[in-house]
C-alpha cells in the first residue's frame, strides 16, 4: 500500500503533532513565567512537557499495533510550493520513527528529572543561579527539534530538525560560555562543534539537492519507490547522494574524520552530555542511514564505505578512550566508538541490529554519563567540605598554598578519585551496571545488541567484523579501568575522602536507567526477535529485506570470553593493586603507544597543522599581502591614488588652467582692450561728440543715397 493512499482519519494518529507541541509549550511557559517560578517548578514543567511527549509516542505505538504496523502519514501544514517542489510539514508515523520517539522521549524525560537536582548544584557551583531556567528552555527546545527530525515525512523536514538539534547542541555545549580555559574554553568548544557539524550539514544539503534533481521529490515515499529505477539509470548520482549523506553522518554522528567535536562537547553540563551527545542527537546520522535504507541497498559500494567508516571509527576511538583520565572524556570516546558500531551495522544492511544497539546504547550510555555527573558532583561536594574546614585557619591555608591546590583541583580527573564505592554506593551500583552493559557481558542489554552486530558482520563483512571485535575488546578494558580507578582502592584526594551521594531526584532516574540497561536486551531476544518484527513493517514497505540470523553460540561465546578477559586484564592492572596517590598509570609502560592514546593520536594537532594553521596563514596572507600590501599599498596608492593625482593634474593644469581659464582670461582681456579703445572716445568735449554725430549722419545719408 502506498503511503499516499493510507487513511489518516484515525483520531489516535491525529495526536502526533502534540509530540512537538508539548515540549514547545513547556519551553514557552518557562520563558514567559519562569522568572516568577521556583527552580522545582521550572524543572517540573520541562520534565512534564517531555513526559507528555513520551505519552504521545506510546499512543503512536498502540495505534501502529492496532494498524498492524502499517505506516501512516498525517498532513499538518503547507510550507513551500514552487513548481515541482512541494514541501509540507507532514508527520510520518511508522515503526522506525516510533522507535526513535520512544527512546528519545523516555530517556529525555529521565534526564530532565535528573537535571532538576544536578543543575540546582551546578548553577551555584558555577556562580550563576540565574541560568537555571535557560537550561531547561534549551533542553525542551532540543526535544522539539529532535521530534521534528524523526517524525518528518521528507528529507526537508528531517533537515529542519537536523539543523535545530545542531543549534541546541551549540547552545548547550556553550551553556557556560564564560567558563573554561582562559574564560572562553567552553565557547570555543561550542564553536568547534558548530563548525564541524556545518561541514557535515553541507554534505547533507548536497545530498538533498541531488535527490531532488534525480527523483523530483524529497518525500520519502516518492524517493524510495523510485530508488531501484534511478539506481539503474543514474548509478553515479545515487552513489554521490549516499556518499554526501555519509558526510552528513560523520558530522552529526561523530565519525571519522569529523568526530573531533564530540570530546570537546563535554564542556556542557553533564545532562547535556547524556541527552544530546550520547543518547539522542548523535544517533541522528544512524537514523538517516536507516531511514534511507531503500537507497543504500541499491549500491553495495556505498554500503561497504559506510560500514568501513563505522568499523574504523569504532576501533580508533576505543584506542583513545583507553588513554584518557577525564571521566567524561572516556565516555565521550566510548560514545564515538559505539556510534561506529551502529554506523557499521546500518552500513552493512543490518538495520535492525544497528537500531537495536541505538536503543540499548541510549539506556546504558545515558546511565553512564548521568552517573559520571553524580560522581563529579559528589567530588565537588567533597571539595566544598574540605574548603569549608580550611576556612577555620585561612592564613595558615594560604601559607601552605592549600587554596591554590583547591583552585586547581579537577573533580573529573579519575586520578583524583578512588574508593568512591563506599562513599557513593547507589552511584557505584548503577555505574557498574552501565559499564558491564557497555562491555557486552551477558545478560545485560549491551551484550544482545553488540552480539547481533558482530553476528551480522561475521556473515556480511569480515574486515568490519575484525575491527568491531577489536573495538569490543578495548571497550571492556577501558570500562574496567574506569570502574577500578574511580570506585575501588583507597581515596587518593581529600575531596574523594569526603565525597557524598547524590540526592534522590538524581539517583532515582539512574536506577530506572540501570533497570533498562539490564533488561533492555529483552526487546529482541533470539528466537523472539520482537524488535525486528516491529521494524520490518517499515523496511518491508519499500521491499528492504530483513533476514534474522539465528543466535550463534560461537560468536556470542567468543565475544563474551574476550570481554571477560579484557575486564580481567583491567583488574590485574588497576584492581589487584589499586593506584596510589600520584602513582603513574601502569599503561605508561607501553611507552609511545600509551602516549599516543593519551594525546588522542594528535589528530587535533594534525588538523590544526593541516587545516586551521593553514587557514590562519591564508588569512594573514590575504590580510597582509593581498589586502594591505597589494590592495592598500600598491593598488590604492599606485593605481587608484596615482591615477587620481595624474588625472587631477591633467584636469587642473591642462583642461582647467590651460583651457577653461585661458578662454575666460581671453574674454576678459578682449573686454579690457575693447573698453580701452572705447574709453578713448570719451573725451569730455561737446564739440567732439557733435562732430561724431555729424560724421555718423553723413555716413548714414551717404549709405542710403548710394544704395
Amino acid at each position: 500500500m502506498l503511503l499516499s493512499e493510507v487513511s489518516t482519519t484515525s483520531t489516535l494518529f491525529q495526536l502526533i503533532p502534540w509530540i512537538v507541541f508539548f515540549p514547545a509549550i513547556g519551553l514557552l511557559i518557562n520563558i514567559i513565567f519562569g522568572g516568577r517560578m521556583s527552580e522545582k517548578a521550572i524543572g517540573a514543567v520541562a520534565s512534564l512537557a517531555s513526559g507528555l511527549a513520551f505519552g504521545i509516542a506510546v499512543l503512536m505505538a498502540i495505534g501502529l499495533a492496532q494498524n498492524h504496523g502499517e505506516p501512516v502519514v498525517v498532513p499538518f501544514l503547507e510550507w513551500i510550493h514552487i513548481g515541482d517542489l512541494q514541501l509540507d510539514w507532514t508527520f510520518r508515523v511508522d515503526t522506525l520513527s516510533n522507535v526513535m520517539t520512544l527512546a528519545v522521549t523516555l530517556v529525555g524525560t529521565l534526564i530532565h528529572i535528573y537535571a532538576i537536582g544536578y543543575m540546582h548544584e551546578d548553577v551555584r557551583h558555577q556562580g550563576d543561579p540565574g541560568r537555571y531556567r535557560r537550561f531547561f528552555v534549551f533542553l525542551n527546545l532540543f526535544i522539539v527539534m529532535m521530534m521534528i527530525l524523526v517524525t518528518g515525512d521528507s528529507y526537508a523536514m528531517l533537515f529542519v530538525g537536523w539543523e535545530g538539534v545542531g543549534l541546541c547542541s551549540y547552545l548547550l555545549i556553550g551553556f557556560w560560555y564564560d567558563k573554561g580555559e582562559g574564560g572562553i574554553g567552553n565557547a570555543l568548544a561550542a564553536k568547534k562543534a558548530f563548525v564541524a557539524n556545518r561541514v557535515g550539514d553541507f554534505g547533507f544539503l548536497v545530498a538533498m539537492f541531488l535527490t531532488f534533481w534525480a527523483f523530483g521529490s524529497l518525500d520519502f515515499a516518492n524517493v524510495f519507490e523510485k530508488a531501484p529505477e534511478i539506481a539503474q539509470t543514474m548509478p553515479g548520482v545515487v552513489l554521490a547522494i549516499t556518499l554526501f549523506m555519509l558526510l552528513g553522518v560523520t558530522g552529526k554522528s561523530a565519525q571519522i574524520p569529523l568526530y573531533v567535536w564530540l570530546p570537546d562537547a563535554m564542556a556542557g553540563p553533564t545532562p547535556v552530555s547524556a541527552l544530546i551527545h550520547a543518547a539522542t542527537m548523535v544517533t541522528a546520522g544512524v537514523y538517516l542511514v536507516a531511514r534511507s535504507a531503500p537507497i543504500f541497498v541499491q549500491l553495495p559500494q556505498a554500503q561497504n564505505t559506510v560500514a568501513m567508516v563505522g568499523g574504523l571509527t569504532a576501533l580508533f576511538a576505543a584506542t583513545i578512550a583507553v588513554g584518557q583520565f577525564d571521566i567524561k572524556k572516556v565516555l565521550a570516546y566510548s560514545t564515538i566508538s559505539q556510534l561506529g558500531f551502529m554506523v557499521a551495522a546500518v552500513g552493512m544492511g543490518a538495520f535492525v541490529a544497528g537500531m537495536f544497539h541505538l536503543v540499548t546504547h541510549a539506556f546504558f550510555k545515558a546511565l553512564l554519563f548521568l552517573s559520571a555527573g553524580s560522581v563529579i558532583q559528589g567530588m565537588e561536594r567533597g571539595e566544598h567540605h574540605v574548603a569549608h574546614h580550611q576556612q577555620d585557619d585561612l592564613h595558615a591555608a594560604r601559607r601552605k598554598k592549600k587554596q591554590k591546590e583547591a583552585h586547581t583541583f579537577d573533580p573529573q580527573d579519575m586520578r583524583n578519585m578512588g574508593g568512591l564505592r563506599t562513599k557513593m554506593p547507589v552511584t557505584f551500583w548503577v555505574y557498574l551496571t552501565g559499564a558491564v552493559a557497555l562491555a557486552g557481558v551477558p545478560p545485560l542489554a549491551g551484550f544482545w545488541s553488540k552480539d547481533e552486530i558482530l553476528l551480522e558482520a561475521s556473515h556480511l563483512n569480515m574486515p568490519v567484523y575484525i575491527l568491531l571485535t577489536l573495538a569490543a575488546i578495548l571497550t571492556a578494558f577501558y570500562m574496567g579501568r574506569q570502574i577500578f580507578m574511580v570506585f575501588f582502592g583507597e581515596t587518593r584526594t581529600a575531596p574523594a575522602e569526603h565525597a557524598e551521594e547524590s540526592p534522590p531526584v538524581m539517583t532515582i532516574p539512574l536506577i530506572i536507567l540501570a533497570i533498562l540497561a539490564f533488561f533492555g536486551g529483552a526487546l529482541n531476544l533470539p528466537g523472539l526477535h520482537t524488535f525486528e518484527h516491529w521494524l520490518e513493517h517499515t523496511f518491508m514497505a519499500f521491499e528492504v529485506e530483513l533476514e534474522a540470523l539465528p543466535f550463534s553460540i560461537p560468536v556470542a561465546t567468543l565475544s563474551t570470553i574476550l570481554a571477560l578477559a579484557s575486564i580481567t586484564g583491567a583488574w590485574a592492572l588497576y584492581g589487584r593493586k589499586p593506584l596510589q596517590k600520584k602513582q603513574p598509570d601502569p599503561l605508561r609502560k607501553l611507552g609511545w603507544l600509551f602516549t599516543g592514546m593519551e594525546n588522542k593520536w594528535w589528530v587535533d594537532e594534525i588538523y590544526w597543522f593541516l587545516i586551521l594553521d593553514r587557514y590562519v596563514d591564508l588569512a594573514w596572507f590575504l590580510a597582509d599581502e593581498v589586502d594591505w600590501r597589494f590592495w592598500h599599498d600598491w593598488f590604492h596608492e599606485k593605481v587608484i591614488l596615482a591615477t587620481f593625482n595624474s588625472l587631477s593634474r591633467l584636469l587642473a593644469l591642462r583642461v582647467d588652467l590651460g583651457g577653461i581659464d585661458r578662454i575666460a582670461n581671453g574674454l576678459a582681456d578682449g573686454t579690457q582692450a575693447l573698453a580701452a579703445c572705447m574709453r578713448r572716445l570719451q573725451t569730455g568735449f561737446v564739440r567732439n561728440y557733435a562732430l561724431s554725430v555729424f560724421v555718423g549722419v553723413v555716413v548714414i545719408i551717404g549709405y542710403l543715397m548710394f544704395r
